[in-house]
Protein backbone atom coordinates (compact mmCIF):
# COMPACT_ATOMS: atom_id res chain seq x y z
CA UNK A 1 0.00 0.00 0.00
CA UNK A 2 1.26 3.63 -1.04
CA UNK A 3 1.74 5.90 1.62
CA UNK A 4 0.49 9.61 0.75
CA UNK A 5 2.85 12.14 2.07
CA UNK A 6 2.15 15.95 1.86
CA UNK A 7 5.55 17.82 2.70
CA UNK A 8 5.58 21.39 5.03
CA UNK A 9 8.38 23.43 4.92
CA UNK A 10 9.57 27.13 4.28
CA UNK A 11 12.77 26.06 2.71
CA UNK A 12 12.42 25.25 -0.88
CA UNK A 13 15.69 23.40 -0.75
CA UNK A 14 14.79 21.03 1.50
CA UNK A 15 11.38 20.66 0.57
CA UNK A 16 12.64 19.54 -2.90
CA UNK A 17 15.73 17.59 -0.94
CA UNK A 18 12.54 15.27 0.65
CA UNK A 19 10.68 14.89 -2.39
CA UNK A 20 13.45 13.35 -4.31
CA UNK A 21 14.33 10.79 -1.35
CA UNK A 22 10.63 9.95 -1.23
CA UNK A 23 9.92 9.56 -4.88
CA UNK A 24 13.16 7.17 -4.89
CA UNK A 25 10.67 5.05 -2.35
CA UNK A 26 8.26 2.47 -3.86
CA UNK A 27 5.99 2.69 -0.98
CA UNK A 28 5.52 6.47 -0.58
CA UNK A 29 3.95 9.10 -2.64
CA UNK A 30 5.03 12.86 -2.49
CA UNK A 31 1.00 14.21 -2.95
CA UNK A 32 1.77 18.04 -2.27
CA UNK A 33 4.19 20.16 -0.64
CA UNK A 34 3.39 23.92 1.70
CA UNK A 35 5.27 26.93 2.24
CA UNK A 36 3.98 27.45 5.20
CA UNK A 37 1.37 26.51 8.17
CA UNK A 38 -1.36 27.75 6.98
CA UNK A 39 -1.02 25.90 3.31
CA UNK A 40 -0.08 23.06 5.27
CA UNK A 41 -3.11 23.06 7.02
CA UNK A 42 -5.06 23.70 3.58
CA UNK A 43 -3.79 21.30 1.63
CA UNK A 44 -3.67 18.29 3.86
CA UNK A 45 -7.54 19.36 4.03
CA UNK A 46 -7.71 19.05 0.39
CA UNK A 47 -5.36 16.24 -0.66
CA UNK A 48 -5.84 13.73 2.50
CA UNK A 49 -2.24 12.93 2.79
CA UNK A 50 -1.70 9.97 5.33
CA UNK A 51 1.19 11.38 6.76
CA UNK A 52 2.30 15.33 6.47
CA UNK A 53 6.02 15.94 7.37
CA UNK A 54 5.77 19.03 8.98
CA UNK A 55 8.61 21.66 9.87
CA UNK A 56 7.91 23.78 13.03
CA UNK A 57 9.15 27.07 12.57
CA UNK A 58 7.20 28.49 9.48
CA UNK A 59 5.44 31.69 8.64
CA UNK A 60 2.06 33.10 8.91
CA UNK A 61 0.90 29.70 11.00
CA UNK A 62 3.36 27.58 12.77
CA UNK A 63 4.25 24.46 12.93
CA UNK A 64 2.46 23.39 15.84
CA UNK A 65 -0.29 25.16 15.45
CA UNK A 66 -0.92 23.58 12.21
CA UNK A 67 -0.29 20.12 13.64
CA UNK A 68 -3.32 21.42 16.17
CA UNK A 69 -5.94 22.05 13.41
CA UNK A 70 -5.14 19.07 11.59
CA UNK A 71 -5.02 16.44 13.97
CA UNK A 72 -8.65 18.22 15.86
CA UNK A 73 -10.06 18.03 11.73
CA UNK A 74 -8.73 15.49 10.44
CA UNK A 75 -6.93 11.73 10.84
CA UNK A 76 -3.75 12.37 9.34
CA UNK A 77 -0.98 11.60 11.47
CA UNK A 78 1.70 14.59 11.99
CA UNK A 79 5.40 13.77 11.49
CA UNK A 80 7.34 16.43 12.83
CA UNK A 81 10.71 17.47 11.71
CA UNK A 82 13.27 19.77 13.44
CA UNK A 83 16.88 20.84 13.18
CA UNK A 84 17.44 20.43 17.25
CA UNK A 85 16.40 17.38 19.44
CA UNK A 86 16.13 19.46 22.28
CA UNK A 87 13.89 21.93 20.24
CA UNK A 88 11.73 23.62 23.12
CA UNK A 89 8.91 23.27 20.73
CA UNK A 90 9.08 19.66 20.63
CA UNK A 91 6.75 19.20 23.59
CA UNK A 92 4.50 21.71 22.50
CA UNK A 93 4.15 19.51 18.89
CA UNK A 94 3.47 16.71 20.92
CA UNK A 95 0.88 17.84 22.92
CA UNK A 96 -0.55 19.64 19.76
CA UNK A 97 -0.95 16.03 18.77
CA UNK A 98 1.85 14.99 16.25
CA UNK A 99 2.54 11.68 16.53
CA UNK A 100 6.24 11.48 16.20
CA UNK A 101 9.42 13.83 16.01
CA UNK A 102 12.57 13.29 13.75
CA UNK A 103 15.36 15.13 13.39
CA UNK A 104 15.91 16.72 10.10
CA UNK A 105 19.23 15.06 9.36
CA UNK A 106 18.15 11.95 10.02
CA UNK A 107 19.50 8.76 7.52
CA UNK A 108 17.23 8.28 5.17
CA UNK A 109 16.04 4.87 6.21
CA UNK A 110 15.24 6.31 9.78
CA UNK A 111 13.17 8.81 7.48
CA UNK A 112 11.39 6.65 5.53
CA UNK A 113 11.13 4.18 8.16
CA UNK A 114 9.66 6.60 10.31
CA UNK A 115 6.64 7.67 8.13
CA UNK A 116 5.56 4.33 7.72
CA UNK A 117 5.84 3.77 11.64
CA UNK A 118 2.78 6.90 11.69
CA UNK A 119 1.14 5.83 8.72
CA UNK A 120 0.54 2.74 10.52
CA UNK A 121 -0.49 4.53 13.29
CA UNK A 122 1.93 3.82 15.56
CA UNK A 123 3.71 6.75 17.71
CA UNK A 124 7.60 7.71 16.55
CA UNK A 125 9.44 8.72 19.79
CA UNK A 126 13.32 8.08 19.62
CA UNK A 127 14.86 7.19 22.96
CA UNK A 128 16.46 10.81 22.85
CA UNK A 129 12.83 12.35 22.57
CA UNK A 130 11.75 10.20 25.27
CA UNK A 131 14.28 11.65 27.41
CA UNK A 132 13.40 15.42 26.91
CA UNK A 133 9.80 14.54 27.59
CA UNK A 134 10.80 12.76 30.92
CA UNK A 135 12.83 16.04 31.43
CA UNK A 136 10.07 18.26 30.42
CA UNK A 137 7.84 17.01 33.05
CA UNK A 138 10.35 16.55 35.82
CA UNK A 139 11.28 20.19 35.60
CA UNK A 140 7.66 21.38 35.35
CA UNK A 141 4.91 22.32 38.16
CA UNK A 142 2.22 20.03 38.21
CA UNK A 143 -0.46 20.83 35.77
CA UNK A 144 -4.02 19.75 35.84
CA UNK A 145 -4.41 16.75 33.32
CA UNK A 146 -5.40 17.27 29.23
CA UNK A 147 -7.63 14.25 29.97
CA UNK A 148 -8.51 12.77 33.00
CA UNK A 149 -7.54 8.99 33.90
CA UNK A 150 -10.86 7.64 34.55
CA UNK A 151 -11.64 3.57 35.21
CA UNK A 152 -8.23 2.12 34.09
CA UNK A 153 -7.62 -1.47 35.58
CA UNK A 154 -4.78 -2.27 37.13
CA UNK A 155 -3.31 -3.40 33.95
CA UNK A 156 -3.38 -0.91 31.66
CA UNK A 157 -2.11 1.53 33.99
CA UNK A 158 0.65 -1.15 33.82
CA UNK A 159 1.01 -1.09 29.95
CA UNK A 160 0.73 2.37 30.05
CA UNK A 161 3.13 3.25 32.29
CA UNK A 162 5.49 1.01 30.02
CA UNK A 163 4.40 2.80 27.35
CA UNK A 164 5.26 6.26 28.97
CA UNK A 165 8.76 4.91 29.05
CA UNK A 166 9.01 4.65 25.47
CA UNK A 167 8.24 0.81 24.83
CA UNK A 168 6.86 -0.80 21.70
CA UNK A 169 4.08 -3.26 22.00
CA UNK A 170 6.67 -5.53 21.54
CA UNK A 171 8.69 -4.87 24.31
CA UNK A 172 5.86 -4.04 26.84
CA UNK A 173 4.63 -8.05 25.32
CA UNK A 174 8.25 -8.95 26.77
CA UNK A 175 7.97 -7.51 29.99
CA UNK A 176 4.61 -8.24 30.90
CA UNK A 177 4.96 -12.25 29.44
CA UNK A 178 1.85 -11.31 27.56
CA UNK A 179 1.04 -11.91 23.48
CA UNK A 180 1.93 -8.53 21.47
CA UNK A 181 -1.69 -8.76 20.22
CA UNK A 182 -2.80 -8.33 23.60
CA UNK A 183 -0.63 -5.53 23.97
CA UNK A 184 -2.09 -3.51 21.56
CA UNK A 185 -5.90 -4.19 22.54
CA UNK A 186 -4.72 -2.95 25.98
CA UNK A 187 -3.12 0.44 24.47
CA UNK A 188 -6.84 0.31 22.46
CA UNK A 189 -8.51 0.32 25.37
CA UNK A 190 -6.81 2.95 26.95
CA UNK A 191 -6.79 5.84 24.02
CA UNK A 192 -10.49 5.19 23.72
CA UNK A 193 -11.22 5.01 27.99
CA UNK A 194 -8.48 8.69 27.90
CA UNK A 195 -10.24 9.80 24.67
CA UNK A 196 -6.40 10.59 23.56
CA UNK A 197 -5.38 10.25 19.91
CA UNK A 198 -2.66 7.88 20.01
CA UNK A 199 0.33 7.06 22.31
CA UNK A 200 2.26 10.23 22.43
CA UNK A 201 -0.80 11.99 23.85
CA UNK A 202 -1.50 8.57 26.49
CA UNK A 203 2.05 8.96 27.75
CA UNK A 204 1.51 12.69 27.81
CA UNK A 205 -1.25 12.61 30.00
CA UNK A 206 0.39 9.95 31.99
CA UNK A 207 2.70 12.00 33.17
CA UNK A 208 0.76 15.35 33.46
CA UNK A 209 -1.74 13.05 36.21
CA UNK A 210 1.15 11.56 37.91
CA UNK A 211 0.39 8.72 36.92
CA UNK A 212 4.00 8.27 35.69
CA UNK A 213 6.70 10.24 37.84
CA UNK A 214 9.60 11.28 35.89
CA UNK A 215 12.87 9.24 37.42
CA UNK A 216 15.12 12.38 39.05
CA UNK A 217 18.71 11.29 38.10
CA UNK A 218 20.97 12.87 41.00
Amino acid sequence: MTIRVLIADDQELVRAGFRKLLDAEDTITVVGEAADGAQAVARATELAPDVVLMDIRMPRLDGIEATRRLTRSTSVQVLVLTTYDLDEYVFEALRAGASGFLLKDSPPDTLISGIATVARGDALLAPSVTRRLITEFARRPPQSAPCALPGLTPRETEVLIQVARGLSNREIASQLFLGEATIKTYVGNILTKLDCRDRVQAVVAAYEAGVVKPRHHG
